[in-house]
């Protein structure tokens, strides 16, 4: 318990830099019956996930936020069953404040944005209710859910309009305090902002890995983002751990073959292979007890199967493949999501997100004139951009 509270302790102090007064939130979801709401692969590894249970960690942070401000909140709700989906009202009341979210429920626009079906005047106009009146907004969040909030408008507009700093941690757990926890903040920060930079440069990624995994990804005008630790500016978003350079590829073009060795949660007994035509999974190949799990998911919604993200993995103390939010931050990997990237740059706006990581990539920069720059070679970075 003392490693835990000396990490959360960091988070308050050094990651998002807490002040005196300031309103932070800490929430987390609880699960129900593993066969109700969750994932067949949630399910399977709900046991793995709670050694040291996110409600303790949370209720741990609550308690520890205290010594840094008399203004805690605290949340816990039912859990929504995928990553990506939006958390439920008393949540949005907790961060936003009730007046808020009792205006957009007025308008009609709590439904359609909880349910992902909201339509750019829709979000236009909720835009606008928050913008005019966010007084009551937290400063601060410290997300220990199960299910990640990354990618959903709830987290979106806290950042974006309330300036409110996020720390994201779905699927926390105990290994990651030795660990990922530990890695030089700004050594990371440095390293994440030069590897984001240089992918600003490209177009166009192409990606090799040893088990097969082909593809090529379209980058165009997006912007690529570092994910650092450094929360503490206004409207800072990120994960923590923290580590890695992403975008949200254009939508409808990407292509070739991903050949996964790792769930979200634990290593394959044989490799599944997704088919990529024109930006979505079209195909998915294998026989494992997942493949089935992936399939059923892909079909729920076509805008399931849309290459979301490529994220590009810096933290040098990320080890563990078992865990995905450790996973897609460990140094030389790459990590491909579908579902939905709304929330940062793209336009799909669907209640899933998943990433999958890949191990020993290649991965050439193609810029707009058509020359190429090699940025990882067989999973590890080229010397010359981090010197």
């Amino acid at each position: 318990m003392q490693k835990i509270k000396q990490v959360l302790k960091e988070i308050f102090i050094t990651n998002l830099g807490v002040g005196k007064g300031e309103k932070i939130l800490v929430f987390t979801d609880k699960f129900l019956t593993p066969t109700v709401g969750a994932t067949l692969e949630a399910a399977q590894n709900i046991g793995q996930a709670q050694d040291l249970p996110l409600r303790l960690i949370a209720e741990t942070a609550y308690v520890i936020g205290r010594e840094f401000t008399d203004n805690m909140e605290y949340c816990i709700y039912n859990q929504s069953g995928t990553h990506g989906a939006e958390p439920p009202y008393e949540l949005w009341v907790k961060a936003f404040g009730k007046t808020i979210i009792d205006k957009l429920k007025a308008e009609g626009l709590f439904d359609k944005i909880s349910e992902k079906k909201a339509d750019n005047q829709d979000i236009s106009q909720a835009e606008k209710i928050i913008s005019a009146d966010y007084k009551d907004a937290v400063d601060a969040v410290i997300a220990l859910s199960y299910y990640s909030t990354s990618h959903t408008r709830f987290r979106d507009f806290l950042t974006r309009i309330c300036g409110t700093r996020y720390a994201s941690m779905p699927m926390f757990d105990e290994k990651m305090l030795d660990g990922a926890m530990r890695v030089d903040w700004t050594a990371l920060e440095r390293k994440s902002n030069i590897i984001a930079d240089a992918v600003n440069k490209a177009v166009t990624l192409k990606i090799n890995t040893p088990n097969g995994t082909d593809m090529v990804i379209v980058k165009n005008e997006r912007t690529a983002h570092a994910d650092t630790g450094n929360l503490r500016a206004k409207g800072s978003f990120g994960n923590l751990p923290a580590g890695e350079a992403y975008f949200a590829p254009i939508e409808n073009l990407s292509y070739g073959v991903m050949v996964l060795d790792w769930t979200p949660t634990r290593k394959l007994l044989t490799p599944i292979k997704l088919l990529v035509k024109k930006g979505n999974v079209v195909d998915v190949q294998g026989y494992e007890e997942y493949a089935d799990v992936l399939r059923k998911k892909l079909s729920e919604r076509a805008e399931f199967s849309n290459i979301a993200e490529l994220g590009i993995g810096t933290n040098n103390m990320a080890i563990h493949p078992e865990n995905i939010l450790e996973a897609e931050k460990i140094a030389g990997t790459i990590h491909i999501a579908l579902g939905d990237n709304s929330s940062f740059g793209g336009v799909i706006k669907t209640p899933f997100h998943q990433d999958f990581i890949f191990f020993q990539p290649t991965v050439i920069l193609v810029d707009g004139d058509g020359r190429e720059t090699a940025l990882i070679k067989d999973g590890e970075f080229h010397i010359d951009l981090l010197s």
